[in-house]
Protein backbone atom coordinates (compact mmCIF):
# COMPACT_ATOMS: atom_id res chain seq x y z
CA UNK A 1 0.00 0.00 0.00
CA UNK A 2 1.39 3.58 -1.03
CA UNK A 3 1.73 5.45 2.60
CA UNK A 4 3.70 8.58 0.58
CA UNK A 5 3.26 10.29 -2.36
CA UNK A 6 5.84 12.49 -3.61
CA UNK A 7 4.48 16.42 -3.98
CA UNK A 8 7.54 18.18 -4.80
CA UNK A 9 11.65 17.16 -4.78
CA UNK A 10 14.97 18.22 -5.84
CA UNK A 11 17.77 16.10 -7.01
CA UNK A 12 19.34 16.26 -3.79
CA UNK A 13 15.89 13.94 -2.30
CA UNK A 14 17.66 10.74 -2.52
CA UNK A 15 16.61 7.19 -1.01
CA UNK A 16 19.82 5.75 0.74
CA UNK A 17 20.67 3.11 3.42
CA UNK A 18 24.55 1.81 4.47
CA UNK A 19 25.60 1.73 1.26
CA UNK A 20 27.19 -1.60 -1.55
CA UNK A 21 29.81 -2.99 -0.56
CA UNK A 22 32.08 -5.82 -2.17
CA UNK A 23 31.61 -4.27 -5.81
CA UNK A 24 34.65 -1.93 -5.95
CA UNK A 25 36.62 -4.24 -8.23
CA UNK A 26 33.45 -4.07 -10.52
CA UNK A 27 34.42 -0.44 -10.49
CA UNK A 28 31.08 -0.06 -8.57
CA UNK A 29 31.47 2.92 -5.81
CA UNK A 30 29.64 2.50 -2.38
CA UNK A 31 26.69 5.13 -2.20
CA UNK A 32 25.00 5.13 1.02
CA UNK A 33 24.58 8.21 3.30
CA UNK A 34 26.65 10.81 4.17
CA UNK A 35 25.61 10.98 7.84
CA UNK A 36 25.78 7.85 8.43
CA UNK A 37 25.44 8.56 12.19
CA UNK A 38 21.77 10.53 11.94
CA UNK A 39 20.64 8.12 9.23
CA UNK A 40 21.31 4.98 11.87
CA UNK A 41 19.82 7.62 14.73
CA UNK A 42 16.38 7.79 12.31
CA UNK A 43 16.36 4.01 12.21
CA UNK A 44 16.95 3.62 15.91
CA UNK A 45 14.28 5.48 16.60
CA UNK A 46 11.64 3.01 15.11
CA UNK A 47 13.45 0.10 15.95
CA UNK A 48 14.22 -0.64 12.30
CA UNK A 49 18.34 -2.19 11.14
CA UNK A 50 20.48 0.60 11.17
CA UNK A 51 21.51 0.54 7.60
CA UNK A 52 17.57 0.62 6.63
CA UNK A 53 16.71 2.09 3.34
CA UNK A 54 15.84 5.94 4.30
CA UNK A 55 15.43 9.15 2.78
CA UNK A 56 18.18 11.81 2.67
CA UNK A 57 16.66 15.32 2.24
CA UNK A 58 20.12 18.03 1.55
CA UNK A 59 18.97 21.27 1.85
CA UNK A 60 15.38 21.09 1.93
CA UNK A 61 12.78 21.49 -1.28
CA UNK A 62 10.99 17.88 -0.06
CA UNK A 63 7.17 17.77 0.25
CA UNK A 64 5.21 14.57 0.88
CA UNK A 65 1.64 13.71 1.36
CA UNK A 66 0.35 11.17 3.58
CA UNK A 67 -1.81 8.25 1.81
CA UNK A 68 -2.42 6.34 5.00
CA UNK A 69 -1.91 6.72 8.39
CA UNK A 70 1.97 6.67 9.67
CA UNK A 71 4.59 7.03 11.62
CA UNK A 72 7.61 8.52 10.93
CA UNK A 73 11.51 9.73 12.51
CA UNK A 74 13.36 12.40 11.22
CA UNK A 75 17.14 13.03 12.22
CA UNK A 76 20.08 15.34 11.32
CA UNK A 77 19.80 18.06 10.23
CA UNK A 78 16.95 21.05 10.79
CA UNK A 79 15.57 21.96 7.63
CA UNK A 80 12.52 23.57 9.11
CA UNK A 81 10.55 20.80 8.61
CA UNK A 82 6.57 21.68 8.99
CA UNK A 83 3.75 19.14 9.09
CA UNK A 84 1.11 21.14 7.84
CA UNK A 85 1.45 24.04 9.75
CA UNK A 86 3.04 22.70 12.82
CA UNK A 87 6.93 22.70 12.83
CA UNK A 88 8.62 19.23 13.39
CA UNK A 89 12.13 18.83 15.19
CA UNK A 90 14.24 16.18 14.20
CA UNK A 91 15.52 13.62 16.22
CA UNK A 92 12.28 12.04 16.91
CA UNK A 93 9.42 9.75 15.84
CA UNK A 94 6.20 10.65 14.84
CA UNK A 95 2.31 10.35 13.28
CA UNK A 96 1.24 11.67 10.05
CA UNK A 97 -2.48 11.58 9.69
CA UNK A 98 -3.85 10.60 6.14
CA UNK A 99 -4.07 13.70 3.79
CA UNK A 100 -1.34 15.31 6.17
CA UNK A 101 1.40 17.30 4.06
CA UNK A 102 4.96 16.84 5.27
CA UNK A 103 7.61 19.42 4.14
CA UNK A 104 11.14 20.32 4.48
CA UNK A 105 11.69 23.68 3.51
CA UNK A 106 15.57 25.34 3.94
CA UNK A 107 18.30 24.66 6.01
CA UNK A 108 17.84 25.89 9.46
CA UNK A 109 21.02 23.69 10.91
CA UNK A 110 23.08 21.97 9.19
CA UNK A 111 22.67 20.33 5.70
CA UNK A 112 21.17 16.83 5.33
CA UNK A 113 18.06 15.40 7.30
CA UNK A 114 17.45 11.95 7.57
CA UNK A 115 13.19 10.56 7.06
CA UNK A 116 12.64 6.71 8.42
CA UNK A 117 9.86 4.29 8.27
CA UNK A 118 8.98 1.36 9.86
CA UNK A 119 10.83 -1.67 8.80
CA UNK A 120 12.57 1.18 6.23
CA UNK A 121 11.58 2.55 2.89
CA UNK A 122 10.59 -0.49 0.09
CA UNK A 123 12.76 -0.45 -3.10
CA UNK A 124 14.48 -2.36 -5.92
CA UNK A 125 17.96 -3.90 -4.45
CA UNK A 126 20.97 -3.56 -6.69
CA UNK A 127 23.96 -5.26 -5.94
CA UNK A 128 22.95 -5.92 -1.96
CA UNK A 129 21.83 -2.39 -1.54
CA UNK A 130 19.33 -0.14 -1.96
CA UNK A 131 21.71 3.01 -1.75
CA UNK A 132 21.00 6.03 -4.77
CA UNK A 133 24.25 6.90 -7.07
CA UNK A 134 22.97 8.73 -9.41
CA UNK A 135 25.96 8.85 -11.70
CA UNK A 136 26.15 4.85 -12.07
CA UNK A 137 22.26 4.56 -12.32
CA UNK A 138 21.70 2.39 -9.88
CA UNK A 139 19.37 2.09 -6.64
CA UNK A 140 17.08 4.43 -5.44
CA UNK A 141 13.01 3.55 -5.46
CA UNK A 142 12.84 1.69 -9.10
CA UNK A 143 17.15 1.24 -9.19
CA UNK A 144 18.02 3.00 -11.74
CA UNK A 145 19.73 5.69 -9.95
CA UNK A 146 17.03 8.08 -9.78
CA UNK A 147 16.43 10.87 -7.20
CA UNK A 148 12.79 11.21 -6.12
CA UNK A 149 10.76 13.15 -8.05
CA UNK A 150 6.70 14.45 -7.70
CA UNK A 151 4.32 11.43 -8.34
CA UNK A 152 6.63 9.27 -6.61
CA UNK A 153 4.98 6.37 -4.34
CA UNK A 154 6.78 5.28 -1.04
CA UNK A 155 5.76 2.23 0.84
CA UNK A 156 7.13 0.00 3.55
CA UNK A 157 6.37 -2.96 5.52
CA UNK A 158 7.27 -2.43 9.54
CA UNK A 159 4.92 -1.49 12.11
CA UNK A 160 5.08 0.80 14.76
CA UNK A 161 3.11 1.90 17.59
CA UNK A 162 5.12 3.84 20.07
CA UNK A 163 6.75 6.87 19.81
CA UNK A 164 10.33 7.79 20.92
CA UNK A 165 12.66 11.12 21.31
CA UNK A 166 16.11 11.11 21.47
CA UNK A 167 17.63 12.04 24.99
CA UNK A 168 19.55 15.50 24.42
CA UNK A 169 22.77 13.90 25.65
CA UNK A 170 22.56 11.70 22.67
CA UNK A 171 21.82 14.12 20.13
CA UNK A 172 24.89 15.51 18.08
CA UNK A 173 26.10 18.65 18.13
CA UNK A 174 25.62 20.07 14.85
CA UNK A 175 27.54 23.05 15.38
CA UNK A 176 30.48 21.09 16.74
CA UNK A 177 33.66 22.90 15.26
CA UNK A 178 35.86 20.18 17.12
CA UNK A 179 39.13 19.83 13.95
CA UNK A 180 38.44 16.63 11.86
CA UNK A 181 40.27 13.73 12.58
CA UNK A 182 42.65 12.39 10.29
CA UNK A 183 44.32 9.16 10.14
CA UNK A 184 47.30 9.60 7.90
CA UNK A 185 48.20 7.84 4.80
CA UNK A 186 50.97 6.35 2.62
CA UNK A 187 52.26 9.59 0.97
CA UNK A 188 51.88 11.90 4.24
CA UNK A 189 56.13 11.87 4.13
CA UNK A 190 56.04 13.16 0.56
CA UNK A 191 54.81 16.50 0.84
CA UNK A 192 56.59 19.82 2.24
CA UNK A 193 57.14 20.20 5.70
CA UNK A 194 55.20 23.71 5.66
CA UNK A 195 52.81 21.70 3.66
CA UNK A 196 52.26 19.24 6.76
CA UNK A 197 52.50 22.28 8.98
CA UNK A 198 49.80 24.15 7.12
CA UNK A 199 47.37 21.38 6.71
CA UNK A 200 47.37 20.73 10.43
CA UNK A 201 47.79 24.55 11.51
CA UNK A 202 45.50 26.67 9.30
CA UNK A 203 41.79 27.04 8.93
CA UNK A 204 40.31 25.17 5.58
CA UNK A 205 36.77 26.67 3.98
CA UNK A 206 34.22 24.46 2.11
CA UNK A 207 33.73 25.16 -1.50
CA UNK A 208 30.94 25.64 -3.14
CA UNK A 209 32.57 23.03 -5.37
CA UNK A 210 31.07 20.18 -3.32
CA UNK A 211 28.26 16.87 -3.96
CA UNK A 212 28.34 13.30 -3.31
CA UNK A 213 31.57 12.62 -4.47
CA UNK A 214 33.70 15.04 -2.86
CA UNK A 215 34.15 18.28 -1.18
CA UNK A 216 37.20 20.66 -1.63
CA UNK A 217 38.89 22.86 1.34
CA UNK A 218 39.98 25.76 0.18
CA UNK A 219 43.11 27.23 2.12
CA UNK A 220 46.88 27.44 1.78
CA UNK A 221 48.43 25.20 -1.07
CA UNK A 222 50.03 21.93 -0.44
CA UNK A 223 52.81 20.87 -2.34
CA UNK A 224 53.35 17.09 -2.57
CA UNK A 225 57.47 16.30 -3.71
CA UNK A 226 57.08 12.81 -4.54
CA UNK A 227 56.99 10.89 -7.69
CA UNK A 228 54.15 10.27 -9.71
CA UNK A 229 51.88 7.30 -8.28
CA UNK A 230 49.93 4.98 -9.80
CA UNK A 231 46.21 4.93 -9.78
CA UNK A 232 45.22 2.66 -6.72
CA UNK A 233 42.38 2.24 -4.40
CA UNK A 234 40.27 5.23 -3.27
CA UNK A 235 38.76 4.44 0.64
CA UNK A 236 36.01 6.35 2.32
CA UNK A 237 37.09 10.02 3.88
CA UNK A 238 40.50 9.86 1.91
CA UNK A 239 41.82 13.08 1.42
CA UNK A 240 43.23 13.62 -2.24
CA UNK A 241 45.70 16.51 -3.13
CA UNK A 242 45.27 17.73 -7.10
CA UNK A 243 48.03 19.82 -8.57
CA UNK A 244 46.85 22.48 -7.19
CA UNK A 245 47.31 22.19 -3.67
CA UNK A 246 43.70 22.47 -2.39
CA UNK A 247 42.71 19.05 -0.92
CA UNK A 248 39.32 17.23 -1.91
CA UNK A 249 37.80 15.09 0.91
CA UNK A 250 36.51 11.94 -1.22
CA UNK A 251 32.61 10.64 0.32
CA UNK A 252 30.54 7.93 -0.71
CA UNK A 253 29.96 8.59 -4.58
CA UNK A 254 33.83 8.44 -5.38
CA UNK A 255 35.85 7.54 -7.93
CA UNK A 256 36.72 3.69 -6.71
CA UNK A 257 40.49 4.56 -7.77
CA UNK A 258 42.59 7.54 -8.38
CA UNK A 259 46.36 9.13 -8.86
CA UNK A 260 46.52 11.89 -6.39
CA UNK A 261 48.63 11.46 -3.10
CA UNK A 262 46.90 11.69 -0.26
CA UNK A 263 47.19 13.24 3.39
CA UNK A 264 44.92 10.67 4.77
CA UNK A 265 41.45 9.79 5.53
CA UNK A 266 38.97 11.64 7.58
CA UNK A 267 37.68 9.36 10.12
CA UNK A 268 34.09 7.63 9.94
CA UNK A 269 32.84 10.35 12.99
CA UNK A 270 34.20 13.31 11.24
CA UNK A 271 33.05 12.61 8.01
CA UNK A 272 29.25 12.18 9.56
CA UNK A 273 30.21 15.44 10.81
CA UNK A 274 31.49 17.41 7.71
CA UNK A 275 28.30 16.01 5.94
CA UNK A 276 26.61 18.19 7.94
CA UNK A 277 28.45 21.86 7.19
CA UNK A 278 27.34 23.92 4.53
CA UNK A 279 29.35 25.79 1.83
CA UNK A 280 31.75 28.57 3.45
CA UNK A 281 32.36 27.28 6.86
CA UNK A 282 35.41 27.09 7.64
CA UNK A 283 36.89 23.84 9.58
CA UNK A 284 40.67 22.54 10.94
CA UNK A 285 42.05 19.46 10.35
CA UNK A 286 44.21 17.34 13.31
CA UNK A 287 45.90 14.29 12.95
CA UNK A 288 44.89 10.94 15.07
CA UNK A 289 46.02 7.35 15.49
CA UNK A 290 44.08 4.73 13.94
CA UNK A 291 43.63 3.27 17.38
CA UNK A 292 42.00 6.37 18.76
CA UNK A 293 39.64 6.63 15.82
CA UNK A 294 38.43 3.08 16.60
CA UNK A 295 37.97 3.38 19.92
CA UNK A 296 35.54 6.69 18.98
CA UNK A 297 33.93 4.84 16.59
CA UNK A 298 33.25 1.38 19.00
CA UNK A 299 31.99 4.22 21.71
CA UNK A 300 28.92 5.53 18.98
CA UNK A 301 27.83 1.65 18.05
CA UNK A 302 27.56 0.93 21.83
CA UNK A 303 25.75 3.77 22.33
CA UNK A 304 23.11 2.74 19.62
CA UNK A 305 22.83 -0.70 20.93
CA UNK A 306 22.37 0.24 23.97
Amino acid sequence: MTVLTVKSSTPLCLLQDAGRFGVRHLGVTQGGALDWVSMSWANKLLNNPLDAAVIEITLGGLTLIAEADCCLALAGADLGAMLDDRSMAPWRSFFVRKGQQLRFTQPMLGARAYLAAPGGFDAVEVLGSRATVVREGLGGLQGDGRALVEGDQLRYSGATFELHALPDGLIPDLTDARPLDVVLGAQIGQFSGLSLFDAFNNDWTLDSRADRMGMRLLGPELVYQGKPMISEGIPLGAIQVPPDGQPIVLLNDRQTIGGYPRLGALTPLSLARLAQKLPGTVVRMRAVVQEMAHREQVGFLQSLAH
